[in-house]
């Protein structure tokens, strides 16, 4: 690929999705990009960045950055957030919110909604402790096409067998030919809509807990520390950050700080830490 035309590419990624494109990446723009070539009839990657260059079409614009944004993810993914979640975190937000009975979770940039719906089934299993709450599960993704998936609720057997308990699959999903169904059950739970976090965010918060993992790395600094500032402003004092292994907020933003003994949560900077701690020793 030429390098005006990596950077042309690269350039319209970034400014619609906040992904950052370095030269030693272009591999990946090739792979993800071919098919997008191929879907509106163009030769090869040349073609395609003249036609972007030339003809300023949206719907190749969108198609470019939906491609280069979908992002791999598997049920339970990492095991360990989601323990986390369900020995920590909730423990808390029912002693918490226990005069208003509600909790609202973000699972940002869901992708096929395997996250969001891991959130859901550990929810689902601790049923009789939210009796009578209302609980929001939200999931959000820069790609329509990957919504609509997540929101059909359909994996193939690869999907299903990476990360998810066969418990929990022969309990919350039913086999349709070769493909597996999760319960309508399930996927009531969560309300998945379409939204670029670089835009607006059309008042989707306040949120007890977020769950934004293996997202800000691909941002820039400046991006990252916007991004953390937006979600500090949907959050109560007590509100929780979850990242990736390989995110942190030092030096992003004094908004947020580690949860004492817990890699990767965050909590505003203005809760006192000793009200986790008290939860999490118990």
């Amino acid at each position: 690929m030429k390098e005006e035309d990596f950077d042309l590419l690269a350039h319209l990624v970034k400014q619609r999705s906040g992904l950052v494109l370095t030269r030693d990446k272009a591999y990946l723009l090739e792979s993800r990009l071919i098919p997008v070539a191929r879907k509106f009839d163009l030769k090869d990657l040349d073609d395609l960045a003249r036609a972007v260059r030339d003809k300023r079409d949206e719907k190749l614009a969108t198609a470019i950055t939906e491609a280069m944004t979908t992002n791999e993810t598997f049920f339970f993914r990492d095991q360990k957030p989601f323990d986390q979640f369900r020995k920590i975190i909730l423990p808390h937000m029912l002693k918490a919110r226990a005069a208003r009975k509600s909790l609202r979770v973000w699972s940002a940039a869901a992708s096929t909604g395997q996250e969001a719906y891991s959130l859901a089934m550990i929810l689902a299993e601790e049923a009789a402790k939210l009796q009578g709450w209302k609980v929001d599960i939200i999931g959000t993704d820069l790609s329509a096409e990957v919504i609509e998936k997540a929101k059909e609720g359909f994996y193939n057997q690869f999907e299903v067998q990476r990360g998810l308990p066969v418990t929990m699959l022969m309990k919350y999903f039913r086999q349709e030919g070769e493909k597996w169904q999760i319960s309508e059950k399930i996927r009531s739970m969560v309300q998945y809509r379409a939204m670029n976090l670089l835009a607006d965010w059309g008042g989707i918060g306040p949120f007890d807990v977020v769950f934004c993992r293996n997202v800000l790395i691909y941002f820039d600094p400046p991006t990252k520390s916007r991004m953390l500032e937006r979600i500090a402003g949907l959050m109560p004092p007590d509100g929780v950050l979850f990242l990736g292994g390989a995110e942190a907020v030092l030096g992003l933003t004094s908004r947020f700080k580690n949860m004492e003994g817990e890699k990767g949560i965050y909590i505003p900077a203005s809760c006192p830490a000793d009200a986790w701690k008290a939860t999490a020793a118990a």
